[in-house]
Protein backbone atom coordinates (compact mmCIF):
# COMPACT_ATOMS: atom_id res chain seq x y z
CA UNK A 1 0.00 0.00 0.00
CA UNK A 2 1.45 3.51 -0.91
CA UNK A 3 1.34 5.67 1.66
CA UNK A 4 1.24 9.30 1.93
CA UNK A 5 2.76 11.77 4.26
CA UNK A 6 -0.01 11.81 6.13
CA UNK A 7 -0.26 8.26 6.77
CA UNK A 8 -1.93 5.77 4.70
CA UNK A 9 -4.10 7.53 1.64
CA UNK A 10 -5.89 4.86 -0.14
CA UNK A 11 -5.65 5.14 -3.90
CA UNK A 12 -8.84 4.22 -5.76
CA UNK A 13 -8.19 3.07 -9.14
CA UNK A 14 -10.30 1.03 -11.42
CA UNK A 15 -12.56 1.20 -14.40
CA UNK A 16 -16.61 2.79 -14.34
CA UNK A 17 -18.58 1.41 -16.13
CA UNK A 18 -22.31 1.38 -17.01
CA UNK A 19 -24.81 4.53 -17.62
CA UNK A 20 -24.39 7.49 -15.50
CA UNK A 21 -20.65 6.72 -14.30
CA UNK A 22 -18.03 9.38 -15.86
CA UNK A 23 -14.48 9.28 -14.68
CA UNK A 24 -12.65 12.22 -14.80
CA UNK A 25 -10.38 13.09 -17.81
CA UNK A 26 -6.87 12.12 -17.45
CA UNK A 27 -5.85 15.48 -18.66
CA UNK A 28 -3.26 16.14 -21.66
CA UNK A 29 -0.49 13.54 -22.13
CA UNK A 30 2.72 14.24 -20.59
CA UNK A 31 5.12 15.68 -23.07
CA UNK A 32 8.32 15.27 -20.65
CA UNK A 33 10.62 12.25 -19.97
CA UNK A 34 8.56 9.21 -18.59
CA UNK A 35 7.87 9.01 -14.84
CA UNK A 36 5.74 10.53 -12.16
CA UNK A 37 4.64 14.82 -12.68
CA UNK A 38 5.68 17.18 -10.56
CA UNK A 39 1.85 18.32 -9.71
CA UNK A 40 1.14 14.53 -9.14
CA UNK A 41 -0.34 14.67 -5.90
CA UNK A 42 -2.01 12.46 -2.77
CA UNK A 43 -5.60 13.28 -2.34
CA UNK A 44 -7.58 12.54 0.63
CA UNK A 45 -10.59 12.50 -1.64
CA UNK A 46 -11.44 11.06 -4.35
CA UNK A 47 -13.91 12.20 -7.21
CA UNK A 48 -15.86 11.20 -10.11
CA UNK A 49 -18.90 12.60 -11.50
CA UNK A 50 -22.70 10.95 -12.85
CA UNK A 51 -23.08 12.61 -16.17
CA UNK A 52 -20.94 13.99 -19.33
CA UNK A 53 -23.03 17.58 -18.36
CA UNK A 54 -24.67 19.46 -20.83
CA UNK A 55 -24.61 23.14 -20.83
CA UNK A 56 -28.78 24.71 -21.77
CA UNK A 57 -30.05 28.20 -21.69
CA UNK A 58 -32.75 28.49 -19.29
CA UNK A 59 -35.74 30.95 -18.99
CA UNK A 60 -33.36 33.15 -16.94
CA UNK A 61 -31.67 34.34 -19.86
CA UNK A 62 -28.03 32.12 -17.82
CA UNK A 63 -26.54 28.95 -19.44
CA UNK A 64 -26.72 26.56 -16.85
CA UNK A 65 -24.29 23.41 -16.48
CA UNK A 66 -25.75 21.08 -13.97
CA UNK A 67 -24.27 17.75 -12.63
CA UNK A 68 -22.95 16.48 -9.51
CA UNK A 69 -19.67 15.57 -7.87
CA UNK A 70 -19.52 12.70 -5.83
CA UNK A 71 -16.33 12.58 -3.59
CA UNK A 72 -15.34 9.62 -1.22
CA UNK A 73 -13.30 10.16 1.47
CA UNK A 74 -10.52 7.97 1.25
CA UNK A 75 -8.48 8.58 4.42
CA UNK A 76 -8.85 7.01 7.74
CA UNK A 77 -10.05 10.09 9.53
CA UNK A 78 -13.41 12.51 9.16
CA UNK A 79 -12.45 15.68 6.63
CA UNK A 80 -14.30 18.39 6.58
CA UNK A 81 -14.73 20.31 3.37
CA UNK A 82 -15.28 23.76 3.61
CA UNK A 83 -15.14 25.27 -0.08
CA UNK A 84 -15.60 23.69 -3.41
CA UNK A 85 -14.79 25.13 -6.29
CA UNK A 86 -15.15 24.87 -9.82
CA UNK A 87 -12.94 26.22 -11.76
CA UNK A 88 -12.13 27.06 -15.59
CA UNK A 89 -9.58 23.97 -15.64
CA UNK A 90 -7.25 26.52 -18.30
CA UNK A 91 -7.53 29.29 -16.72
CA UNK A 92 -7.90 28.60 -12.92
CA UNK A 93 -11.31 31.32 -13.23
CA UNK A 94 -13.33 30.11 -10.72
CA UNK A 95 -16.86 29.97 -11.81
CA UNK A 96 -18.34 28.58 -9.25
CA UNK A 97 -17.82 28.82 -5.75
CA UNK A 98 -19.87 26.94 -2.72
CA UNK A 99 -18.95 27.90 1.29
CA UNK A 100 -20.56 27.81 4.14
CA UNK A 101 -24.65 27.17 4.68
CA UNK A 102 -24.54 27.20 0.70
CA UNK A 103 -22.31 24.60 0.27
CA UNK A 104 -24.23 22.20 3.14
CA UNK A 105 -27.36 23.01 1.08
CA UNK A 106 -25.92 21.46 -1.69
CA UNK A 107 -24.08 18.81 -0.44
CA UNK A 108 -25.06 15.61 1.59
CA UNK A 109 -24.04 12.04 2.19
CA UNK A 110 -24.59 9.85 -0.55
CA UNK A 111 -27.75 8.18 1.25
CA UNK A 112 -29.08 11.14 3.46
CA UNK A 113 -32.00 13.29 1.36
CA UNK A 114 -30.51 16.69 0.13
CA UNK A 115 -31.40 18.84 3.60
CA UNK A 116 -29.62 22.42 3.40
CA UNK A 117 -28.67 22.48 7.55
CA UNK A 118 -26.37 25.35 8.41
CA UNK A 119 -22.69 24.16 8.92
CA UNK A 120 -19.84 22.63 6.93
CA UNK A 121 -21.14 18.89 6.05
CA UNK A 122 -18.07 15.91 7.03
CA UNK A 123 -17.33 13.32 5.60
CA UNK A 124 -17.03 10.51 7.56
CA UNK A 125 -13.85 8.19 7.27
CA UNK A 126 -14.22 5.83 3.53
CA UNK A 127 -17.79 7.86 3.31
CA UNK A 128 -19.15 9.54 0.15
CA UNK A 129 -20.85 12.53 -0.26
CA UNK A 130 -22.73 14.53 -2.88
CA UNK A 131 -22.35 18.02 -4.14
CA UNK A 132 -25.19 19.33 -6.31
CA UNK A 133 -23.67 21.78 -8.80
CA UNK A 134 -25.28 24.35 -10.91
CA UNK A 135 -22.63 26.48 -13.13
CA UNK A 136 -24.70 29.50 -14.41
CA UNK A 137 -22.98 31.49 -16.59
CA UNK A 138 -24.12 34.38 -18.79
CA UNK A 139 -23.40 32.89 -22.51
CA UNK A 140 -22.60 29.96 -24.32
CA UNK A 141 -19.31 31.44 -25.11
CA UNK A 142 -18.81 31.28 -21.56
CA UNK A 143 -19.26 27.82 -21.13
CA UNK A 144 -15.19 26.74 -19.99
CA UNK A 145 -14.19 23.74 -22.26
CA UNK A 146 -13.10 21.67 -18.98
CA UNK A 147 -13.39 22.23 -15.36
CA UNK A 148 -11.61 21.11 -12.19
CA UNK A 149 -12.92 21.00 -8.67
CA UNK A 150 -10.69 22.71 -6.06
CA UNK A 151 -11.76 20.95 -2.40
CA UNK A 152 -10.51 23.07 0.92
CA UNK A 153 -11.08 21.75 3.89
CA UNK A 154 -9.45 20.25 7.18
CA UNK A 155 -8.52 16.93 8.70
CA UNK A 156 -7.48 15.45 11.75
CA UNK A 157 -4.16 14.26 12.13
CA UNK A 158 -2.77 13.47 15.57
CA UNK A 159 -5.91 15.09 17.34
CA UNK A 160 -5.23 18.17 15.71
CA UNK A 161 -7.35 19.86 12.75
CA UNK A 162 -4.80 20.33 9.56
CA UNK A 163 -5.65 22.07 6.36
CA UNK A 164 -5.78 20.96 3.22
CA UNK A 165 -6.40 21.75 -0.82
CA UNK A 166 -6.83 19.18 -3.28
CA UNK A 167 -7.79 19.30 -7.20
CA UNK A 168 -9.87 16.69 -8.19
CA UNK A 169 -12.24 15.18 -11.17
CA UNK A 170 -11.03 17.18 -14.08
CA UNK A 171 -13.42 17.14 -16.67
CA UNK A 172 -14.48 18.10 -20.15
CA UNK A 173 -18.25 19.83 -20.75
CA UNK A 174 -20.34 18.51 -23.45
CA UNK A 175 -20.45 20.02 -26.58
CA UNK A 176 -23.57 17.92 -27.45
CA UNK A 177 -26.63 20.51 -27.71
CA UNK A 178 -29.83 20.36 -26.30
CA UNK A 179 -32.83 18.95 -27.98
CA UNK A 180 -35.51 21.98 -29.76
CA UNK A 181 -38.43 20.18 -28.77
CA UNK A 182 -42.07 21.87 -29.09
CA UNK A 183 -44.64 21.62 -25.93
CA UNK A 184 -45.64 18.07 -24.88
CA UNK A 185 -49.02 19.58 -23.78
CA UNK A 186 -52.04 21.56 -25.39
CA UNK A 187 -51.98 25.53 -25.36
CA UNK A 188 -52.87 27.10 -22.04
CA UNK A 189 -50.91 27.78 -18.87
CA UNK A 190 -49.02 25.38 -17.25
CA UNK A 191 -46.46 25.27 -14.01
CA UNK A 192 -43.32 23.32 -15.00
CA UNK A 193 -42.72 21.93 -11.81
CA UNK A 194 -39.78 20.03 -10.35
CA UNK A 195 -37.70 20.64 -12.72
CA UNK A 196 -33.59 21.88 -12.79
CA UNK A 197 -31.31 23.78 -11.51
CA UNK A 198 -31.29 25.36 -7.85
CA UNK A 199 -34.10 24.32 -6.07
CA UNK A 200 -34.68 20.87 -4.28
CA UNK A 201 -36.66 18.92 -6.11
CA UNK A 202 -37.41 15.21 -6.27
CA UNK A 203 -36.39 14.89 -10.00
CA UNK A 204 -33.11 16.84 -9.81
CA UNK A 205 -31.42 15.32 -6.59
CA UNK A 206 -32.90 11.94 -7.20
CA UNK A 207 -29.98 9.82 -7.07
CA UNK A 208 -30.24 6.27 -7.32
CA UNK A 209 -28.64 3.23 -7.95
CA UNK A 210 -30.17 1.02 -11.10
CA UNK A 211 -28.07 -2.39 -12.13
CA UNK A 212 -25.54 -1.18 -9.35
CA UNK A 213 -24.71 2.14 -10.92
CA UNK A 214 -25.47 5.55 -9.62
CA UNK A 215 -27.28 7.67 -11.44
CA UNK A 216 -29.96 10.51 -11.27
CA UNK A 217 -32.39 9.08 -14.13
CA UNK A 218 -34.69 12.40 -14.38
CA UNK A 219 -32.33 15.49 -13.28
CA UNK A 220 -33.77 17.75 -16.67
CA UNK A 221 -37.33 16.01 -15.58
CA UNK A 222 -40.57 18.37 -15.66
CA UNK A 223 -44.16 17.53 -14.45
CA UNK A 224 -46.67 20.02 -16.07
CA UNK A 225 -49.65 20.59 -14.50
CA UNK A 226 -52.74 22.84 -16.26
CA UNK A 227 -53.82 25.70 -14.42
CA UNK A 228 -56.41 28.18 -15.18
CA UNK A 229 -56.14 32.45 -14.90
CA UNK A 230 -56.72 32.42 -10.98
CA UNK A 231 -53.70 29.89 -11.28
CA UNK A 232 -55.52 27.14 -9.69
CA UNK A 233 -54.88 23.42 -10.16
CA UNK A 234 -57.78 21.95 -8.57
CA UNK A 235 -61.19 22.86 -8.11
CA UNK A 236 -63.78 21.18 -5.76
CA UNK A 237 -63.56 17.85 -4.35
CA UNK A 238 -59.76 17.10 -4.29
CA UNK A 239 -60.36 13.57 -4.05
CA UNK A 240 -62.03 13.49 -7.44
CA UNK A 241 -59.67 13.22 -9.91
CA UNK A 242 -61.94 15.52 -12.48
CA UNK A 243 -61.28 18.03 -10.17
CA UNK A 244 -57.71 18.72 -11.15
CA UNK A 245 -57.66 20.65 -14.23
CA UNK A 246 -54.20 18.11 -15.38
CA UNK A 247 -56.73 15.30 -15.65
CA UNK A 248 -57.43 14.12 -19.54
CA UNK A 249 -55.74 16.83 -20.72
CA UNK A 250 -53.48 15.74 -24.15
CA UNK A 251 -50.19 14.72 -24.24
CA UNK A 252 -48.96 15.85 -27.33
CA UNK A 253 -46.09 14.82 -29.43
CA UNK A 254 -43.11 17.86 -29.23
CA UNK A 255 -41.40 16.33 -32.19
CA UNK A 256 -41.22 13.68 -35.11
CA UNK A 257 -40.29 10.64 -34.03
CA UNK A 258 -40.86 6.60 -33.44
CA UNK A 259 -42.70 4.81 -30.66
CA UNK A 260 -40.38 2.59 -29.15
CA UNK A 261 -42.56 1.77 -25.96
CA UNK A 262 -46.50 2.20 -25.39
CA UNK A 263 -47.28 0.83 -22.02
CA UNK A 264 -51.09 0.42 -20.49
CA UNK A 265 -52.92 -1.23 -18.36
CA UNK A 266 -52.23 0.35 -14.75
CA UNK A 267 -55.10 1.94 -13.11
CA UNK A 268 -55.36 5.60 -12.35
CA UNK A 269 -54.44 6.14 -8.08
CA UNK A 270 -56.59 7.84 -6.09
CA UNK A 271 -55.95 11.63 -4.98
CA UNK A 272 -54.26 13.22 -2.99
CA UNK A 273 -52.86 10.94 -0.76
CA UNK A 274 -48.99 9.41 -1.98
CA UNK A 275 -49.56 6.12 -2.93
CA UNK A 276 -47.16 3.07 -2.17
CA UNK A 277 -44.18 2.67 -3.87
CA UNK A 278 -44.29 0.57 -7.07
CA UNK A 279 -42.35 -2.16 -8.27
CA UNK A 280 -39.83 -0.43 -10.52
CA UNK A 281 -41.39 -0.94 -13.86
CA UNK A 282 -44.99 0.90 -12.74
CA UNK A 283 -42.94 3.82 -11.14
CA UNK A 284 -43.98 6.55 -14.43
CA UNK A 285 -47.43 4.24 -14.95
CA UNK A 286 -48.89 4.34 -18.33
CA UNK A 287 -46.01 5.58 -20.48
CA UNK A 288 -44.89 6.52 -24.16
CA UNK A 289 -41.55 6.61 -25.12
CA UNK A 290 -39.85 8.15 -28.31
CA UNK A 291 -37.46 8.15 -30.38
CA UNK A 292 -36.41 11.24 -31.54
CA UNK A 293 -35.89 11.28 -35.68
CA UNK A 294 -31.78 11.84 -36.61
CA UNK A 295 -33.22 14.40 -38.86
CA UNK A 296 -34.98 16.33 -35.89
CA UNK A 297 -32.12 16.50 -34.37
CA UNK A 298 -30.28 17.72 -36.75
CA UNK A 299 -32.86 19.91 -37.47
CA UNK A 300 -32.63 21.21 -33.94
CA UNK A 301 -29.01 21.58 -33.82
CA UNK A 302 -29.26 23.63 -37.38
CA UNK A 303 -31.65 26.17 -35.58
CA UNK A 304 -29.15 27.01 -33.20
CA UNK A 305 -26.67 27.88 -35.38
CA UNK A 306 -24.60 24.41 -34.55
CA UNK A 307 -23.48 21.28 -36.57
CA UNK A 308 -25.20 17.61 -35.60
CA UNK A 309 -23.72 15.28 -33.43
CA UNK A 310 -26.03 12.81 -34.66
CA UNK A 311 -27.15 11.32 -31.31
CA UNK A 312 -29.85 9.52 -30.13
CA UNK A 313 -32.58 10.69 -27.81
CA UNK A 314 -35.87 9.44 -26.66
CA UNK A 315 -39.07 11.61 -25.21
CA UNK A 316 -40.96 9.99 -22.01
CA UNK A 317 -44.70 10.80 -21.74
CA UNK A 318 -45.83 9.44 -18.37
CA UNK A 319 -48.25 8.94 -15.60
CA UNK A 320 -50.76 8.95 -18.42
CA UNK A 321 -54.71 7.67 -18.34
CA UNK A 322 -55.10 4.23 -18.75
CA UNK A 323 -56.79 3.12 -21.70
CA UNK A 324 -55.83 6.40 -23.45
CA UNK A 325 -52.27 5.78 -25.21
CA UNK A 326 -52.94 6.89 -28.30
CA UNK A 327 -50.16 5.37 -30.43
CA UNK A 328 -48.67 1.82 -31.30
CA UNK A 329 -45.11 0.61 -30.70
CA UNK A 330 -43.43 1.37 -34.09
CA UNK A 331 -45.98 4.36 -35.37
CA UNK A 332 -44.33 7.33 -36.85
CA UNK A 333 -45.61 10.49 -35.09
CA UNK A 334 -45.07 14.33 -35.87
CA UNK A 335 -45.36 16.82 -33.70
CA UNK A 336 -48.52 18.06 -32.35
CA UNK A 337 -49.79 14.67 -32.62
CA UNK A 338 -51.91 13.26 -29.68
CA UNK A 339 -50.02 10.74 -27.42
CA UNK A 340 -52.30 10.09 -25.05
CA UNK A 341 -54.37 11.67 -22.26
CA UNK A 342 -52.89 13.18 -18.89
CA UNK A 343 -53.60 10.71 -15.77
CA UNK A 344 -52.55 9.67 -12.30
CA UNK A 345 -51.04 5.76 -12.67
CA UNK A 346 -47.65 4.83 -11.69
CA UNK A 347 -46.00 6.56 -8.78
CA UNK A 348 -48.15 9.76 -9.01
CA UNK A 349 -49.96 11.87 -5.68
CA UNK A 350 -52.12 13.98 -8.21
CA UNK A 351 -52.63 14.24 -11.63
CA UNK A 352 -49.77 15.41 -14.24
CA UNK A 353 -47.61 15.03 -17.23
CA UNK A 354 -43.82 13.64 -16.25
CA UNK A 355 -41.88 14.44 -19.32
CA UNK A 356 -38.39 14.10 -19.74
CA UNK A 357 -35.50 13.39 -22.58
CA UNK A 358 -33.55 10.33 -22.26
CA UNK A 359 -30.32 8.85 -23.55
CA UNK A 360 -31.58 5.01 -23.66
CA UNK A 361 -35.03 3.68 -24.81
CA UNK A 362 -35.89 2.90 -20.90
CA UNK A 363 -36.56 5.44 -18.04
CA UNK A 364 -34.38 3.09 -16.29
CA UNK A 365 -31.53 2.75 -16.43
CA UNK A 366 -30.81 6.01 -18.42
CA UNK A 367 -28.63 9.51 -18.26
CA UNK A 368 -30.73 12.80 -18.23
CA UNK A 369 -29.97 15.74 -19.97
CA UNK A 370 -31.12 19.02 -21.31
CA UNK A 371 -33.71 20.21 -24.05
CA UNK A 372 -35.21 23.60 -24.99
CA UNK A 373 -38.67 24.38 -25.88
CA UNK A 374 -39.00 26.77 -29.07
CA UNK A 375 -41.06 29.29 -28.05
CA UNK A 376 -43.23 29.76 -24.67
CA UNK A 377 -44.43 32.99 -22.61
CA UNK A 378 -43.41 32.73 -19.49
CA UNK A 379 -45.74 34.70 -17.24
CA UNK A 380 -44.44 34.15 -13.43
CA UNK A 381 -43.41 31.80 -11.16
CA UNK A 382 -44.87 29.70 -8.35
CA UNK A 383 -43.17 31.07 -5.06
CA UNK A 384 -43.52 27.92 -2.65
CA UNK A 385 -42.74 24.27 -3.40
CA UNK A 386 -45.98 22.77 -3.86
CA UNK A 387 -45.73 19.65 -6.27
CA UNK A 388 -47.57 16.02 -7.16
CA UNK A 389 -47.22 14.65 -3.54
CA UNK A 390 -48.78 18.06 -1.86
CA UNK A 391 -50.43 19.63 -4.35
CA UNK A 392 -53.88 18.06 -3.23
CA UNK A 393 -53.38 18.96 0.25
CA UNK A 394 -53.87 22.63 0.21
CA UNK A 395 -56.50 24.13 1.50
CA UNK A 396 -57.22 25.19 -2.21
CA UNK A 397 -55.85 24.08 -5.13
CA UNK A 398 -54.33 27.91 -6.04
CA UNK A 399 -50.72 27.85 -7.14
CA UNK A 400 -49.26 30.71 -4.81
CA UNK A 401 -47.86 33.17 -7.84
CA UNK A 402 -45.48 35.75 -8.76
CA UNK A 403 -45.71 37.22 -11.92
CA UNK A 404 -42.55 37.91 -14.11
CA UNK A 405 -40.80 41.26 -14.35
CA UNK A 406 -40.45 40.55 -18.14
CA UNK A 407 -43.11 38.71 -18.56
CA UNK A 408 -42.50 38.62 -22.83
CA UNK A 409 -42.18 35.25 -25.17
CA UNK A 410 -39.25 32.97 -24.29
CA UNK A 411 -37.53 31.03 -27.49
CA UNK A 412 -34.99 28.50 -27.33
CA UNK A 413 -34.65 28.30 -23.47
CA UNK A 414 -35.56 25.60 -21.13
CA UNK A 415 -37.67 26.32 -18.47
CA UNK A 416 -36.44 26.28 -14.95
CA UNK A 417 -38.19 24.78 -12.12
CA UNK A 418 -41.31 26.67 -10.77
CA UNK A 419 -41.57 28.54 -13.93
CA UNK A 420 -45.49 29.16 -15.06
CA UNK A 421 -45.59 29.18 -18.93
CA UNK A 422 -48.26 29.37 -21.77
CA UNK A 423 -48.17 27.87 -24.65
CA UNK A 424 -49.59 28.93 -27.60
CA UNK A 425 -50.75 26.82 -31.24
CA UNK A 426 -47.56 27.47 -33.49
CA UNK A 427 -46.87 25.77 -36.69
CA UNK A 428 -43.06 25.19 -35.77
CA UNK A 429 -40.14 26.09 -34.23
CA UNK A 430 -38.55 29.84 -34.62
CA UNK A 431 -35.68 30.63 -37.16
CA UNK A 432 -33.74 32.33 -35.44
CA UNK A 433 -32.97 33.20 -31.89
CA UNK A 434 -33.42 37.04 -31.15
Amino acid sequence: MLRSLLGGVAVLTGTLAGVGMVPADAGPALTGPPGISPDTKFTLVAGLVLTSPVPVKASDGKVHIAYELVLTNTFRSEVDINAVEVRDAASKQIVLSLTGPELAAHMNPIGVERGGEEGDPPIASSGTSIVWLDVAVPSMDAVPETVDHRLVGTVQVGGQPQPFESIVTRLSISREKPLVLGPPVAPGRWLASEGCCTNITHHRNGRVAIDGVLSVPQRFALDFFRLDDQHRAWIGDRTNLHSYLSYEQPAIAATDGTVVAASDGRRDQPPPDEPPTPPIADTVGNHVIIKVNESEVDDAHNALGDQPDHVIRYLLYGHLKPDSIAVDVGQRVHRGDLIGLIGNSGFSSTPHLHFQVLTTPTFFPTDSTPYVLDRFDLVGFETKRIWDANLGLQPNGTIPFAPALEPFERQLVMPLDRDIVTFSSLPGPPTSIP
